[in-house]
């Protein structure tokens, strides 16, 4: 009986010892995520303002040269 008492709890203990592991894992993956989350928002908002920018400089582009050599075809066409 006492051996029985011993073996459950040390798989009581053992037991213990993996929900710990998991709860530090799980933790840890949640940190990641959020870390990667955070970085995945500046990402997309600095994509955001180069598009910004790229169409900004278009429109001036256009604005400034409509004709311009740039857009001419070669002569051979």
């Amino acid at each position: 009986m006492a051996d029985t008492l011993q073996e459950v709890q040390q798989q009581v203990a053992e037991l213990q010892a993996q929900v710990a592991f998991q709860e530090d894992t799980v933790r840890g993956l949640d940190d990641a995520l959020a870390a990667q989350q955070r970085e995945l928002l500046l990402l997309r908002r600095q994509i955001e303002l180069l598009q910004a920018r790229h169409e900004a400089f278009i429109a001036q582009h256009e604005a400034a040269a409509p004709d311009s050599p740039l857009d001419e075809k070669p002569p051979h066409y």
